[in-house]
């Protein structure tokens, strides 16, 4: 079989780099067609996926003209490129991969979340064979459309395919006991990005120094721009595929970006999200809350003195851990998942009873 995967940020790579490497042992022919986005293309190398670029999205908003003719060109070469590969199945999430699908004329199945914006759903679900999401998103997309227990980070912050590398503490440089804090800071770049805003400059400096005062503080700022010079504070400058061990390891983390607060969660770290202008509600954090595994707090005061608290609360590794220990365990072993419903080509009446009992169909008439 001939397997087509769209992996467009660091996030998809991990989503699916278990599944492609098992798929790839099992004899399937494997391509992940990416673009050239923050550190996704380093993290493809860096787990051996095999891969092409189909363009090149900067962290930096693109004026309009220039998004029209960048979306223009990038579905040229993904054209060019599925009618080459002629997949039996196609994973993506949005457009792109509706479009490979429908061009080669191949089963598409969209794995999502639950993202604010309507654009990739309204766009991609016409063109869907299956849509897989987490029970605990609020959508429905119609009878395709089927749900999970857990989340997409279950790919590969399971337990059944993490096992975190202590040896992190050394490549940072933090001792055996020391705590540290990894702050991480939103381009807020995406398309359901528009108009919002995270920590603010101010905030973001003083947060540093505050949480410096009872922690080593590691920075991870993803447009790269924050001037940490003069500042309590290390950048996070090991390679990306190390993150997640960074994180087990973490004593907190706190940011304003999403995926890392669900992963961090997943991982019993202790996870504080700062929404700023951000009022969607989503299913996820709401999930993560309500098992407390993740905080979410509007005002900068708040989740700057949870942060201090939690510094301080010598208790609070033993809790998380607890809470991931009962919670985490129980949910969808979703790499499983992926490479049962590729090997079906996308039809969910050939999966295995497992991969059938693990789903529920989303709509109510159903």
């Amino acid at each position: 079989m001939r397997i087509l995967v769209f992996a467009n940020t660091p996030a998809h790579v991990h989503l699916y780099r278990h599944a492609v490497s098992r798929l790839e042992g099992a004899g399937h022919e494997v391509l992940v067609l990416t673009r050239e986005y923050a550190c996704t293309t380093d993290l493809l190398e860096f787990f051996g996926l095999p891969y092409r670029r189909y363009g090149t999205h900067e962290t930096a908003a693109p004026s309009k003209p220039r998004l029209a003719r960048e979306l223009t060109e990038q579905a040229a070469r993904i054209t060019s490129q599925s009618l080459r590969f002629r997949p039996d199945v196609v994973f993506g999430r949005g457009p792109y991969a509706a479009l490979a699908g429908t061009i080669a004329r191949a089963p598409t199945v969209l794995v999502l979340d639950d993202e604010p914006g309507d654009f990739n759903h309204t766009v991609s679900r016409p063109f869907a064979d299956c849509i897989l999401s987490p029970a605990v998103t609020r959508r429905d997309l119609g009878s395709d459309h089927y749900t999970f227990e857990g989340f997409k980070e279950c790919a590969y912050l399971h337990p059944a395919v993490f096992e975190p590398d202590g040896a992190v503490r050394e490549y940072l440089g933090v001792g055996a006991d020391e705590p540290f804090a990894l702050v991480r800071f939103n381009a807020l770049d995406a398309l359901h990005d528009g108009g919002l805003e995270g920590f603010k400059s101010r905030e973001r400096r003083e947060l540093v120094e505050r949480l410096s005062e009872r922690a080593t503080v590691f920075v991870s700022d993803e447009s790269g721009e924050m001037d940490l010079s003069g500042l309590p504070a290390r950048p996070y400058d090991l390679h990306p595929a190390l993150i997640h061990d960074a994180m087990a390891e973490a004593s907190l983390l706190v940011a304003d970006t999403g995926t890392m607060v669900n992963e961090a969660a997943l991982l019993g770290t202790p996870a504080l999200r700062y929404r700023g202008s951000d009022d969607h509600e989503y299913g996820e954090f709401r999930e993560l809350e309500r098992v407390g595994l993740a905080e979410q707090f509007d005002e900068y005061a708040a989740v700057r003195d949870r942060a201090l608290a939690l510094l301080t609360d010598e208790t609070a590794d033993e809790r998380w851990q607890r809470r991931r220990r009962e919670y985490v365990g129980g949910l969808t072993d979703l790499t499983d998942l992926l490479v049962d419903v590729a090997t079906a080509r996308g039809t969910l009446e050939r999966v295995t009873d497992r991969t059938r009992d693990a789903l529920a169909p989303r709509s109510a008439s159903e």
